[in-house]
């Protein structure tokens, strides 16, 4: 069996927190982040950045090995439905900076 280096495993923390609604755990109801809140908002720069916002909160909240440094949350060109979260966080441990996107996806109004 093969385990996941420190970095991987860091990333892929993020990305579970990033990932999951708080109340999906069961033991751990308030673990998560509330970016599904905004799958029905509009569009547009308030809403990247409530969603920057709510990121940096929910994995500097989470996940205490690292430091984060910025959330970009970008549109997609060509796509208004789509946001790319760019989560720029530094480890603890070695100082070594890392960044992960995440693609979300909102509905667009009619």
């Amino acid at each position: 069996i093969a385990l996941v280096g420190r970095e991987r495993e860091i990333a892929e923390a993020v990305r579970l927190i990033v990932s999951t609604t708080p109340g999906e755990r069961p033991m751990r109801p308030e673990f998560g982040c509330r970016i599904h809140d905004f799958v029905f908002a509009p569009a547009d720069q308030m809403t990247a950045a409530a969603i920057s916002d709510e990121v940096t909160r929910a994995v500097t909240m989470w996940e205490h090995r690292v430091d984060v440094e910025a959330v970009d949350v970008l549109q997609a060109p060509g796509d208004e439905a789509t946001f790319y979260i760019d989560i720029h966080y530094r480890l603890k441990a070695t100082n070594s900076r890392y960044n992960l996107v995440f693609p979300f996806y909102v509905i667009p109004g009619e």
